[in-house]
């Protein structure tokens, strides 16, 4: 003390140098959780802003900001959901999808079902709010637990951080294990998998703390993931004692499964009927039309299968369910991710992968593969036919157009119902990778579906990207075009095929002229909307062509980027088309059968 009873203070330049704080436990877990994603092969990461998920943001914006991984944000969450999904689909890597508590994580629902179809890794990562705010009525609180149900391949409540150097291990260990399931290392069924978060506050950073992890917080110091995991190979039965009279189906796969499917057809002498994003189509024993003859009952009947071989999940034609259900059928599937698709229960074997050749071959039926190539061949000229004689634009000859001029090295990203189905009645082509959301089949998110899907193409050294969509489903994700000025864009152009509403109806029992009082509201959903004004609003360039020939200049443009082609084409002649080619097939299936 001095003679005035003040404190004499040291000098400062006497006092020890400041101790960085301390990681608040939020903080410190997120760092840990984004950390061990990388080392588990993430990298790439899909961020909806919110006040619960700030430590996950925060870390995520670390990781990005030294090229650990790539960011995207995105204000919708439902866009975020299906971005992720499409970066997943395109890359088969494990993508991270972030949102905050309460309605948000509701949004990302229909990319999870989709993804959980389709057996796609997306490892969701939702912030919550801690137990002691639940059921209480506070802000952005909701049930968040098991939230999206069996979709998921795992759940865990990773419960509320306290700071304790245990937790370093336990979340590296849950992580490897999350990523491990959505990639089906150990189950062979991938999948999405959810990682609930409850946070305290304080959500955020010190300014002054530690942008790296403290020794405590480490990981593996050779940089490998904490767990690692070995996938259990099991070896696909010989297909040798199989008969000769054989089909394979090939739905929406993994393009390695469609690649063995082809070649098991192509050494058996097997027809295949393949759909668009099967990545079967281009075999040498891919029918283009093959659907449509399973469509003719004399036909069928005179060269009926004595088995078919099931490989990915068919859902596009009415005509191969129809197959699969006959009791007359034997009916095999593969079962590659450790779920098969069984709509009719009428499988009478399951197997773990697509058969090999065997050791040796067995006798091929020629006439049997000659029969269904004659008959495939004969069903495009009816479709020719049908076309010329109608001498108007279609959906079918904008798909047909636009996959002939693709470059080669493209991705093609396929909306559902119609484009899907035009695309493929369209002639096979190589060099063209098509994706498309066929888990759940629906119209939800699918331009950011192709905005992931042409980002992970492009980061992967693919050539430029499109996507095919319908007018309605363009619609149901315009959002998916709003980003941000320091977002990462696709050189992609999005086809919009405008009919003014849903044309797949017109194909149904819905369509009958008999029921065409209120049809129109109904099913047929006028929109008028100004897709060009509707561009506008999110700076997205557009162009709308008249012809096929303008459209393919328009969407292969150099200048690339993300941009937008409209073609308008008229609703009311598809059922007509379709009535044209089934009557031109029910007379070549008279002529081949009798």
């Amino acid at each position: 003390m001095t003679d005035s009873g003040s404190v004499q203070r040291p000098s400062a330049n006497l006092l020890p140098p400041p101790l960085a704080p301390p990681l608040a436990p939020a903080v410190a877990l997120a760092r840990v959780l984004v950390d061990e994603l990388v080392r588990c092969g993430v990298t790439e990461a899909v961020l909806a802003p919110g006040s619960r998920s700030a430590p996950l943001a925060f870390a995520l914006a670390d990781a990005d900001s030294t090229g650990r991984l790539r960011l995207h944000v995105r204000i919708d969450e439902r866009s975020a959901g299906f971005l992720a999904l499409g970066l997943a689909k395109a890359s088969d890597a494990p993508v991270a999808v972030v949102t905050t508590s309460g309605t948000a994580t509701a949004n990302l629902h229909p990319a999870v079902l989709e993804a959980s179809a389709s057996g796609v890794p997306v490892v969701v990562l939702t912030a919550d709010r801690p137990p002691e705010l639940r059921a209480t009525g506070a802000s952005q609180t909701v049930d968040q637990v098991e939230l999206y149900g069996d979709a998921v391949r795992l759940f865990h409540e990773v419960g509320v951080p306290t700071g304790r150097p245990e937790e370093n291990a336990y979340v590296r260990a849950l992580v490897c294990r999350a990523v491990a399931a959505a990639l089906g290392t150990v189950s062979s069924r991938p999948g999405p998998v959810h990682l609930n978060l409850a946070f305290r506050e304080p959500l955020v950073p010190s300014a002054t703390g530690p942008a790296i992890l403290p020794a405590e917080l480490a990981g593996r110091s050779d940089g490998a993931p904490w767990t690692v995991l070995q996938p259990i190979d099991v070896p696909a039965p010989a297909a040798d004692a199989w008969p000769a009279r054989c089909v394979v189906v090939v739905g929406d796969c993994d393009p390695m499964e469609g690649a063995a499917a082809a070649r098991l057809a192509a050494a058996r002498g097997w027809p295949v009927i393949a759909e668009p994003s099967s990545g079967a189509r281009n075999g040498p024993n891919a029918l283009r039309l093959g659907h449509l003859m399973l469509g003719e009952q004399r036909w069928l009947e005179a060269h009926l299968p004595e088995c078919v071989l099931v490989v990915g999940h068919p859902t596009l034609h009415r005509q191969v369910g129809a197959l699969l259900r006959r009791p007359d059928v034997r009916v095999e599937v593969v079962a590659a991710r450790g779920d098969w698709a069984d709509p009719g229960r009428s499988a009478a074997a399951v197997l773990a992968g697509v058969p090999t050749e065997g050791s040796h071959h067995p006798a091929v039926d020629a006439q049997w593969l000659a029969a269904w190539r004659t008959a495939d061949a004969a069903a495009a000229t009816v479709v020719r036919d049908a076309d010329d004689a109608s001498g108007t634009l279609s959906g079918a000859s904008v798909a047909a157009g636009l996959l002939a001029a693709l470059p080669a090295g493209s991705l093609l990203v396929c909306g559902s119902s119609m484009p899907i189905r035009d695309l493929a009645m369209a002639e096979p082509r190589e060099g063209v990778t098509v994706l498309a959301n066929r888990g759940a089949a629906g119209i939800d998110g699918t331009v950011s579906t192709a905005i992931g899907a042409a980002l992970a193409w492009q980061s992967g050294g693919g050539g430029p990207a499109f996507a095919l969509l319908g007018d309605l489903t363009y619609l149901h994700d315009s959002g998916g075009l709003v980003l941000g000025p320091d977002e990462p864009r696709p050189d992609l152009a999005i086809v919009v095929v405008n009919n003014d509403g849903g044309a797949i109806f017109s194909l149904l029992e819905q369509g009958s002229p008999a029921l065409a009082g209120s049809y129109e509201r109904i099913f047929g959903t006028p929109h008028g909307v100004d897709f060009a004004a509707l561009c506008g609003a999110t700076g997205t360039p557009h162009t709308r062509v008249s012809t096929v020939a303008e459209l393919v200049v328009a969407a292969t443009d150099p200048r690339g980027g993300l941009h937008v082609v409209e073609i308008r084409i008229a609703r009311t002649g598809d059922r007509a088309r379709a009535e044209a080619i089934r009557a031109g097939l029910a007379q070549l299936a008279g002529y081949a059968s009798g």
